[in-house]
């Protein structure tokens, strides 16, 4: 978790903010996973802030959901164009890169569970720049 919130805080994803009236803050909580090794032995535990997106309602909190995702066709090509022409491969993986799409719209979510805030701070909400998980 500690990971994660230094991750948040790194890409600036948000600020502490009144929330105005009339707006309605997305819940957060925290999802938790074990990663394993190919032997079945635990690489490392993982814990992952997402926003309650199925409380936003369309029109009102939303009005489209787009996900840019690679189609299966698009890699196979490529990677046979890698084969063919003697292209090197490389793998590599980016934290938390859904967290670098910046927000267009006005967004707040509640403080995450366990945050540790003042107690002046601890009645405000996080004005999104940027996207979380499960965010419409």
């Amino acid at each position: 978790m500690n990971e994660e919130m230094k991750s948040l805080q790194k890409n600036e994803t948000w600020e502490l903010v009144e929330c105005p009236p009339g707006k309605k803050p997305v819940g957060c909580r925290w999802i938790y996973t074990v990663k394993y090794k190919a032997d079945g032995s635990i690489e490392r535990f993982k814990a992952r802030l997402v926003a309650k997106g199925y409380t936003q309602t369309y029109g009102i909190d939303y009005t489209k959901t787009f996900a840019p995702v690679a189609k299966i066709n698009t890699v196979r090509v490529l990677l046979s164009l890698a084969v063919n022409l003697d292209w090197p491969l490389q793998k590599f993986d980016v934290k938390n890169v859904f967290l670098y799409g910046e927000l267009s719209e006005e967004v707040y979510v509640d403080l995450p569970p366990g945050c540790m805030v003042s107690e002046k701070q601890c009645h405000k909400a996080c004005k999104l720049k940027k996207s979380l998980y499960g965010l419409k």
